[in-house]
């Protein structure tokens, strides 16, 4: 294989999830040049992976008119997802062809190994993205997700940092307080965080609290600035998506819900911990081969779990002793 085309329309979290996959195929074909195109404003989260070629964007709506001439631009491509507009056009513009069962027979019928989506809930992420790779019979690289910080990027959060006059915080935790909009089923309380906050400034007394997110997150960064504002520094709506992976990159520790920070925060080094709704629990979503990765699980099981059930149920002292075992 000499010229390979990944797609993978999805949120920060699913994208990432790929790398796994991505990772196995170079390493079969290391030779070979490896695409990845994704949705026009995650895939920013694949640039600079040492196994790809390179990433663009792709939508479903934008697939129906892309590929058109004749000839094959690649000899294999690979969908993840279940958009058929992206298969078809996968089938229009490469020799091979791998994806889900997309439940329409004269698609699935081209489909050089046509895969069966797994149960929901059965599997973790990482693996159901590796059911396409298995298929050819090419065996896992790791389960590690991978993301690059450049040098650049480095040198920019580092600087950002001094601006902000907080090299000498110590700890410097990393906070994401929220989830998805349309997840709030997930967002653990503000006076929950507050609280823990707290607990860490007690044993620490230089700790100082970076907040993540985006505009629309800023509600509930703003809430916790008010319940400790000496301490506390919101970025929520200031910085891409690249400026704040790299700003994470220079945390002690990063406490995260079940988002897309988290995911990255997954493939980075610092010490880490990750709270998860019974809905969804850790095992399915969390890092995996990822050190010092501390996974907070709701103490409901799923079964007597809906999207009702509060994330308010995880204590504080369920994270406070995460937080001393990251930091010891």
């Amino acid at each position: 294989m000499n010229r390979i085309l990944v797609i993978n329309v999805a949120r920060i979290g699913d994208t990432l999830l790929t790398t796994p996959a991505l990772r196995a195929l170079a390493a079969k074909w290391p030779q070979a040049q490896i695409t990845f195109l994704g949705h026009p404003k995650r895939v920013e989260v694949m640039e600079h992976l040492p196994f790809l070629a390179a990433t663009g964007g792709i939508t479903k709506h934008r697939a129906r008119w892309r590929g058109r001439l004749p000839g094959a631009r690649w000899d294999l491509a690979l969908v993840l997802g279940f958009d058929q507009e992206l298969v078809a056009y996968a089938l229009r513009v490469a020799s091979h062809v791998v994806a889900f069962r997309q439940g329409n027979p004269l698609l699935d019928a081209r489909l050089l190994h046509c895969v069966e989506p797994p149960a929901a809930q059965s599997q973790h992420g990482a693996s159901m993205q590796l059911l396409l790779t298995r298929a050819l019979g090419i065996p896992d690289a790791g389960l590690r997700l991978s993301y690059t910080v450049t040098a650049e990027e480095r040198a920019q959060a580092r600087a950002l940092l001094s601006r902000l006059r907080l090299e000498s915080a110590s700890p410097l935790v990393g906070l994401q307080v929220r989830a998805f909009p349309t997840k709030a089923w997930r967002d653990w309380p503000i006076g929950h965080f507050a609280a823990l906050c707290e607990r860490i400034r007690s044993r620490w007394g230089d700790a100082h609290f970076l907040l993540f997110g985006a505009p629309e997150d800023r509600p509930r960064t703003d809430e916790l600035v008010k319940l400790i504002p000496a301490a506390t520094t919101s970025l929520a709506g200031q910085l891409d998506l690249r400026a704040s992976a790299a700003v994470m990159n220079e945390l002690d520790l990063f406490i995260g819900l079940d988002s897309g920070p988290t995911h990255i925060m997954g493939a980075l080094e610092a010490p880490m911990i990750a709270l998860y709704h019974c809905l969804a629990p850790g095992r399915f979503m969390q890092p995996l081969e990822r050190p010092r990765c501390y996974v907070v699980d709701h103490p409901r099981s799923p079964q007597a779990c809906d999207a009702d059930t509060p994330m308010g149920e995880i204590p504080v002292e369920a994270v406070w002793n995460r937080v001393v075992e990251a930091l010891a």
